[in-house]
């Protein structure tokens, strides 16, 4: 099964990127602040039941409108069986929104 390479994010939630079993392969996501004025914070986490959550980035600001590249040491669901997330975390009372792209 294919993944899905670009995701619109919006709220305080963790949202899975790339599920077990998937058989995909991840080198990058890049991360952009689509709100105009505010920042938002970023957690990238893999989590595989049974063995836990491992952090490739935590509280990670972003500022509005900036973009960030992260690299994700060639994140591997064929053989790993991990689940790729990420989490939005608002600066003020707005809801974060933030597109990312898978590469």
């Amino acid at each position: 099964m294919a993944i899905t390479t670009h995701h619109n994010i919006s709220g305080e939630f963790a949202q899975e990127l790339v599920s077990v079993g998937e058989r995909s392969r991840v080198g990058m996501v890049h991360f952009c602040n689509v709100h105009a004025t505010l920042p938002c914070y970023v957690d990238m986490y893999v989590k595989k039941v049974g063995l836990g959550t491992f952090y490739l980035m935590k509280n990670v600001k972003l500022p509005a409108g900036a973009s960030l590249s992260s690299p994700t040491g060639g994140f591997n669901n064929d053989s790993e069986g991990f689940n790729l997330y990420v989490k939005l975390t608002k600066s003020a009372s707005e809801t974060p929104v933030v597109d990312v792209i898978l590469m």
